[in-house]
């Protein structure tokens, strides 16, 4: 096991690990999803005016495109999300939805499709936003020459596939996935994924094994030292859950020179370079 790992357990089971974090993942628990003014008008006219297909069509197309949620738990709904046309083919099912989006209320209905975010659903964007802002202080560039010329420490502020093409070309990076974080440090190169696992199964061992294939993908040899991590906070790290699969593989099939570490430590790590 890497001693950054090490740190990183050490720091969850012994320290103010998750106020430290909330730093990096300032998660906002009441923000709720917005409903433009004309589209909140158009579903108030299918509503009021009791047109069924109309009102169906709107919120099924917000919802696909993670506007609102669905306002009612109904097992007919993905279906009909999928294949739009369906609404038009089944009548009868389309007025036993829309009964119950009625017998809801106009308002009920907006506070239910509007309601506040999973939380994990906001963390996405939120390693990338606390980069940006300067947290592990050195400046950020965009311009691939300048990154690569440069003798300072910097971070490349370009987007996720920006960076995985800058890896490839430069770096003999080879997936094609993108990279959440791109620096340099003393004249070496580091790359990786960043993952938060708020719990264990799911999406998130598929976080875990992706974060794993960033750390373990081969290099195609160049003249640059390139150092590979895995960026990854949360559940993963707490010593009463370390006979979970993920948290198991993580203490016993890694190397020493395998860097799996929380984001608290990442300016500590670069810095130790």
């Amino acid at each position: 096991m890497n001693i950054w790992t090490r740190k990183s357990i050490e720091l969850a089971n012994q320290k103010n690990y998750l106020d430290l974090l909330y730093r990096v993942y300032p998660i906002s628990e009441n923000v709720r999803r917005e409903i433009s003014d004309s589209t909140k008008n158009d579903i108030s006219n299918f509503f009021n005016g009791r047109n069924n297909i109309e009102l169906l069509k709107i919120l099924i197309d917000q919802t696909n495109k993670k506007q609102i949620v669905f306002p009612i738990k109904d097992s007919y709904v993905a279906f009909l999300k999928h294949d739009n046309s369906a609404i038009d083919r089944n009548p009868n099912t389309v007025d036993r939805i829309t009964s119950i989006l009625y017998e809801m209320g106009y308002d009920e209905l907006i506070n239910k499709a509007t309601s506040p975010k999973e939380t994990n659903r906001q963390i996405g964007p939120l390693f990338g936003d606390w980069i940006n802002k300067g947290s592990l202080g050195v400046n950020h560039v965009d311009d691939e020459l300048t990154f690569l010329n440069s003798t300072e420490n910097l971070i490349y502020s370009g987007s996720d596939d920006h960076k995985s093409a800058f890896a490839r070309k430069y770096l003999g990076y080879t997936r094609n996935k993108g990279l959440d974080f791109l620096a340099k440090f003393h004249g070496k190169y580091i790359l990786g994924e960043a993952k938060f696992l708020s719990d264990f199964g799911g999406s998130q061992n598929s976080d875990f094994e992706d974060a794993e294939l960033t750390l373990r993908a081969e290099l195609t040899p160049t003249d640059k030292e390139v150092i590979k991590i895995a960026i990854i906070d949360g559940v993963i790290y707490i010593d009463k859950c370390a006979g979970q699969k993920m948290a198991r593989k993580m203490r016993n099939d890694f190397n020493d020179n395998e860097v799996i570490l929380s984001a608290v430590l990442l300016r500590n790590f670069l810095y130790s370079l």
